[in-house]
């Protein structure tokens, strides 16, 4: 196999952050959706990590147990989050050939 001159990695370095800078732009449709509490909490959040809603069903409302909401809310929440890493990471992963990229340790 020819090795590659250095013309050529820098056009395929250039590709890789084109597809890089379009799939980290296409993250902001992707919403994932997580719920805690048994259903009470849902939570949806975009794969760039923008929470962009939060439902609490009304019966989970106890004035007597507001720490169940809480807790519920923080589960649902961090759940989401997590699912929009999965997602970043396979997208971006994807793209990368699943190397480390500078800068962002544990990523891809």
């Amino acid at each position: 196999m020819p090795a590659m001159n250095m013309q050529q990695m820098m056009k395929q370095a250039r590709k890789m952050q084109a597809q890089l800078a379009e799939a980290q732009e296409s993250l902001k449709d992707v919403e994932v959706t997580a719920t805690a509490g048994g259903g009470m909490v849902s939570v949806t959040a975009t794969a760039d990590g923008v929470i962009t809603a939060i439902e609490i069903d009304p019966e989970a409302l106890d004035p007597e147990d507001v720490e169940l909401i809480q807790d519920s809310i923080l589960a649902a929440v961090n759940d989401a989050l997590d699912k929009a890493q999965d997602v970043t990471n396979q997208r971006l992963g994807a793209i990368t050939g699943g190397m480390g990229m500078p800068g962002m340790p544990g990523m891809f």
